[in-house]
């Protein structure tokens, strides 16, 4: 049980590093106060590569501190 939560936590902090060094940048200064409403309720919320980064970057998150727990718990 020990083996497969170590496994389980290699492979989501591989996968987590990945996801956060392949996002872009988010701070382009003054010029999010006027456009910014554009990318937070335009049509293609969630569909962008960004958007998909940032969600596969919080489930392997979630995924990390659960199975860093659950492997605390055991030992």
């Amino acid at each position: 049980m020990n083996t497969l939560f170590s496994i389980i936590i290699i492979i989501s902090s591989l996968f987590l590093i990945a996801t956060i060094l392949l996002q872009p940048g988010k701070s382009q200064g003054l010029g999010t106060i006027g456009g910014g409403a554009e990318s937070i309720w335009g049509k293609n919320k969630g569909q962008s590569f960004e958007d998909t980064l940032s969600k596969l970057t919080t489930i392997s998150a979630i995924l990390f501190i659960i199975s860093a727990l659950v492997l605390a718990s055991i030992q």
